[in-house]
């Protein structure tokens, strides 16, 4: 199907734009009272994650709403590992819990790789109802958590400060911890070409606890396999974002994706002195300056844009929105990168 607005498609190629492409992460969340009147219909999150018609609806309804240039899947992460075999709940105000967790070999014996098609298929079958409602409006990008981040709460069991259970078996017993890593790798790579498969035009790879770790050990324990998700998953553009992994940047250089995203920890002209051109670098607005009074708010944009001007950009927020955040500011932000672009 042909995309009526491909910017971020054509941005990632390196081709030229009429004006650079935004679209925010957690777009599809808590922020639009459309997305709380369907998640209040159902148990929760969870059950509106796995009800495909349900999770298509919220998926599109920032492209209708926000006017962003491209849709994101709604789904979480952590459905990886609960098709693995470890189950999580979503608890209200403290976030995501595991009843089990890994800790041993014979825990890990309990994990398989999982089949997509069988083990994931409401996402399979949310994507594809996605892209029948989008009917080629904008693309619609896909995603998975990077194997460390996974492995950091199937390990610990719940977010952490610290994730130090996670983090001692790194060093108490590393070949384990490498074995846990392979598996949620080999489902990833499936997980990601089934995606493709089911209509994604580009997939995104989440390292959300990426900065908890020295840098040896996240060329140890985290990018060998991302970068094996780079090499297998060849038929969309890939784009990596490691949150406050500041030290991996010129690893990345390296690393075969399309597509960099950038916290707002990051100083822009300094990436932009490593990739040069090599890469399409996203994001990286604050997302608490989306706090601001207007004109501040616009006025970071404007920064934030002019600081990129040259580069292969994509405007984002350099983490998730906030759930607190209101609509309104979202959409001057959009409006904002938008504007900018046109006046070029």
């Amino acid at each position: 199907m042909q995309i009526k607005n491909d910017l971020l498609l054509r941005v990632i190629k390196g081709e030229a734009v009429e004006r650079t492409p935004v679209w925010l992460m957690r777009q599809a969340g808590r922020i639009l009272p459309e997305y709380r009147a369907v998640r209040a219909s159902v148990s929760g999150f969870v059950e509106l994650a796995q009800t495909p018609e349900l999770a298509a609806e919220v998926t599109i309804q920032p492209v209708d709403l926000l006017g962003v240039d491209a849709a994101i899947i709604f789904s979480d992460i952590l459905v990886v590992p609960e098709a693995m075999g470890l189950p999580y709940e979503m608890v209200e105000k403290r976030g995501p819990w595991f009843p089990q967790t890994i800790g041993s070999a014979a825990d890990l014996k309990k994990l398989r790789v999982a089949d997509p098609k069988t083990h994931l298929h409401y996402v399979l079958e949310a994507i594809k109802i996605s892209k029948k409602g989008l009917n080629g409006r904008v693309p619609l990008i896909g995603f998975a958590g990077a194997p460390w981040t996974l492995f950091a709460y199937m390990v610990e069991g719940s977010g952490s400060k610290t994730f130090s259970r996670a983090r001692a078996m790194l060093y108490q017993n590393p070949g384990l911890a490498h074995q846990l890593l392979d598996l949620i790798t080999k489902t990833t790579i499936k997980y990601l070409k089934a995606q493709v498969e089911a209509g994604v035009n580009l997939v995104q790879v989440f390292d959300s606890w990426a900065g908890i770790l020295p840098p040896d050990q996240y060329r140890e324990f985290s990018l060998p396999y991302i970068d094996k998700i780079c090499e297998a998953v060849t038929e969309v553009p890939v784009t990596v974002f490691a949150k406050g992994a500041y030290f991996s940047l010129k690893d990345f250089l390296h690393t075969r994706c399309e597509t960099v995203g950038l916290d707002w920890n990051m100083e822009i002209g300094e990436v932009r002195d490593i990739f040069k051109k090599e890469k399409t670098l996203q994001g990286n607005l604050d997302p608490a300056a989306l706090y601001a009074p207007d004109e501040v708010l616009v006025a970071k944009t404007q920064d934030m844009l002019t600081q990129f001007k040259g580069s292969r950009h994509i405007a984002n927020l350099g983490h998730g929105v906030y759930p607190d955040t209101s609509p309104d500011k979202v959409r001057l932000f959009i409006q904002t990168v938008k504007e900018f672009s046109s006046e070029e």
